[in-house]
Formats: structure tokens, C-alpha cells, sequence
């Protein structure tokens, strides 16, 4: 069994709670104070559990340095007082930066009983199906 330090622990609840402002800067109208305390709770988070080395070179992989920029550019663009612009510009770089793990995340959630059936129905299994064909682990 993979043992998991106090660090990894306390940066699991950084990110748990930064997805949870993040959900709620979105859910109070893109509350541009909610969203910026999101952003840094799930960055101190990420960098906790898997470490400082590893986080920095994840965000700048040569190939990865468009989406760090459209990621961390909506960061600013929060934090400038534009939340809904920063907001997309920040879910486009997301959606860049962790495409590689979607496929991954899909096939679990296939197992998963009851969210596995609605994936496997006629209309989402093609939306779905479109994500996993990308089989891209970098």
C-alpha cells in the first residue's frame, strides 16, 4: 500500500476546498473573491500532493506551455476583476493542460453503476466517445 505523508494529506484538503470555492464563486455569479481563493487553494493543493519539482514541471512541459498561459493568464484576468472572461479563459486552459487524463477519468467512470449506464446511453456515449478516442498520456 502507497503510503501517503501529512504534506499529501493537508494538500488533498487544499484542493477539496478549493474546488469547493471555486464551485461556489461560480454559484454566487462568478464572485471574483470566491474564485481567487479557489484558484489558489487548488494550486497550493496540487503542489502539496504531488510536490513542488513535479507541479512546476507538469505546468512547463514544452508542449504544455500554451495551456500554463491560458491557464494562469485567467488566474489574472480573475484577479484583475473580470471573472466571467478569466473564468473561460481559465476552463479552456484546464481543459488543455488535463486532456491527457480525461480518458483515463472516462473508463473509471464507466465502471462506476449507475454514472456508467448514462454514460453508455446512445446520445452521451458519442459526446463521451469523442473525449476518449484522444488517447494522449503527456
Amino acid at each position: 500500500m502507497i503510503e501517503i505523508t501529512d504534506l499529501q494529506k493537508i494538500g488533498v484538503g487544499l484542493a477539496g476546498f478549493g474546488v469547493f470555492f471555486l464551485f461556489l464563486g461560480v454559484l454566487f455569479f462568478f464572485d471574483g473573491g470566491l474564485l481567487a481563493i479557489g484558484n489558489i487553494l487548488f494550486l497550493s493543493g496540487l503542489a502539496l500532493v504531488i510536490g513542488l519539482e513535479r507541479t512546476f514541471r507538469f505546468f512547463f512541459q514544452t508542449h504544455k506551455l500554451k495551456a500554463t498561459g491560458f491557464f494562469v493568464g485567467g488566474m489574472v484576468v480573475v484577479l484583475i476583476g473580470w471573472p466571467i472572461v478569466g473564468m473561460c479563459v481559465e476552463t479552456y486552459g484546464f481543459f488543455l493542460l488535463f486532456r491527457g487524463f480525461f480518458p483515463v477519468a472516462i473508463n473509471f467512470l464507466r465502471r462506476v453503476p449507475i454514472i456508467g449506464t448514462i454514460l453508455y446511453l446512445p446520445g452521451i456515449n458519442s459526446l463521451v466517445s469523442r473525449f476518449e478516442d484522444h488517447n494522449q498520456m503527456v
